[in-house]
């Protein structure tokens, strides 16, 4: 990756690609933005319209609509094409749909020369990015998923709500699945430096345990119900992927829970998930190990083994497919 210049190129340019190309302008996270989509027009439209608001923005950015030869010299990668997600659709029965997208956009990226980081935003984005892993043979670390980045997010804004105390000041993760089967691993939650678990023990009268299964599955639930109601999320989304981008180039070593790879950790091999990871310049750093519970363990198996199931049963479905079209 080259120190000199960040470009970035976008695929995709529906509301999330887009929201991510807006605070990539407002917070001055590139100098160049390659926007492409296959519909060329539309790229060509959001490329002014985001250039138009240069005049405004602390960014000197380079910002245009291009083509997959672009690719070759870009730093990250970032995929946000496909289907949208329907109302009361999950995430996993996005998968077969989105598919057929990703086998049309990972062959001519790697034919450019691409060999900087992939970041995966379209879901179900856990097996999606094991996807992009598989098709484009790319070192397992340069391929990251947004994972449960926004999950947290939304976690520590509840947490924050609850204990009416500034949410970046609760340091607490959601893991696994980047949908129904997710879950927080409440052992690890802290306010400031003191666990929550602790908290409710000390103050029972005025804090409620049973309001910790509330705020995981408002967390858990949070994406069908601003679809339901708007029929799409992007602008928070959007955010946790300007924030990966920002870990990526200022080579932070921060840690953010994207979809990684397991290697072992957790028990797990092979299994793209959410996880709390050191992200950097090298992409998924590494993968920070949690001391988890021995029942939080297997709820994060439980999570990774849905992962591991749709993956192979869209394998399996893909190779049918091929024999009956040699029939």
């Amino acid at each position: 990756m080259r120190d000199d210049k960040r470009k970035v190129v976008l695929i995709g340019t529906g509301m999330v690609g887009m929201s991510y190309a807006y605070a990539l302008l407002n917070q001055s996270l590139c100098d160049e933005l390659v926007l492409i989509d296959i519909d060329k027009k539309k790229a060509w439209g959001e490329a002014m319209d985001l250039n138009h608001g240069l005049a405004f923005s602390p960014a000197n950015m380079n910002i245009y609509a291009g083509e997959y030869e672009d690719c070759h010299d870009a730093d990250i990668v970032v995929i946000c094409a496909g289907v949208a997600q329907k109302p009361g659709e999950t995430r996993l029965a996005l998968l077969k749909r989105n598919l057929a997208v990703f086998e049309s956009i990972i062959g001519p990226v790697k034919k450019s020369g691409f060999h900087g980081i992939f970041l995966v935003a379209t879901n179900p984005v856990d097996i999606l990015t094991r996807v992009v892993c598989t098709l484009s043979g790319f070192d397992p670390s340069h391929v990251i998923g947004t994972g449960t980045a926004l999950d947290t997010a939304r976690l520590r804004y509840q947490l924050g709500r609850y204990f009416k105390v500034d949410p970046r000041n609760m340091h607490a993760y959601v893991m696994g699945e980047h949908g129904d089967s997710e879950f927080v691993p409440w052992s690890q939650a802290l306010l400031a430096t003191k666990p929550v678990l602790e908290i409710f023990k000390e103050r029972p009268e005025q804090f409620d345990s049973q309001n910790l299964k509330s705020i995981e599955e408002e967390v858990r639930t949070a994406a069908y119900r601003i679809i339901e109601a708007k029929r799409a999320t992007y602008y928070g989304i959007g955010m946790a992927m300007a924030r990966i981008t920002k870990a990526i180039f200022g080579d932070e070593n921060s840690i953010l829970t994207i979809s990684a790879m397991l290697r072992g950790e957790y028990g797990v091999h092979g299994v793209f998930a959410g996880v709390p990871c050191v992200v950097g310049r090298g992409g998924a750093v590494r993968v920070l190990t949690l001391a988890l519970s021995k029942e939080e363990e297997e709820r994060f198996q439980e999570s990774c083994a849905v992962l591991d199931t749709g993956y192979h049963e869209m394998e399996i479905e893909k190779n049918n497919t091929v024999l009956a079209g040699k029939k």
